[in-house]
């Protein structure tokens, strides 16, 4: 069961509130209110997990949110925020040395649907690269998706970014 619209309503604008000055809110208070939202919802709502996870993500715990998103992952959390704690997740293992992990998930979810978030798959997974050694695999990743939002060259854009990653060709 999805949370109700008045649920989602106080829950963004909580987290529009911490977005637009975090500087000013204590990081504990924070946690604190998010988990009391996260408590509104029934016992072991994915949500709830996916909540929490990003609250201590983004108050610099990456190694705390870890477990919350794969609880989310697994209690079943679909949508949009499954997309989102899969992308979130993966950032914060690279974040604490697990990059290898990192490629591996979101190069399987970019064989998956696509949606609005297929850049933020391509960003990540670019910087994860970069982590574990593969340099212009990752600049392929990022140059293409970069590629479709541009005004013009958008057909070389894309040429280049291929022709970093295929065997025997180079785009120096």
């Amino acid at each position: 069961m999805n949370p109700s619209a008045d649920w989602e309503q106080r829950s963004a604008d909580l987290w529009a509130a911490f977005n637009a000055g975090p500087e000013e809110w204590d990081e504990e208070e924070f946690r604190r209110r998010v988990g009391a939202l996260a408590d509104e919802l029934e016992p072991n709502h994915p949500v709830a997990a996916f909540e929490r996870a990003c609250a201590w993500d983004s108050t610099g715990h990456s190694d705390r949110a870890v477990p919350l998103y794969r609880r989310a992952l697994e209690l079943g959390i679909d949508g949009i925020r499954r997309r989102r704690s899969l992308i979130q997740m993966s950032s914060s293992l690279r974040n604490i040395g697990q990059a290898e992990e990192c490629v591996r998930l979101l190069t399987e979810e970019r064989g998956r649907g696509s949606d609005e978030l297929d850049d933020a798959v391509s960003a990540t997974l670019a910087l994860a690269l970069t982590s574990v050694g593969r340099e212009r695999e990752a600049v392929s990743i990022a140059v293409g998706a970069l590629a479709k939002h541009l005004p013009r060259y958008q057909r070389s854009m894309a040429n280049y970014a291929r022709l970093l990653v295929e065997p025997g060709r180079s785009a120096d």
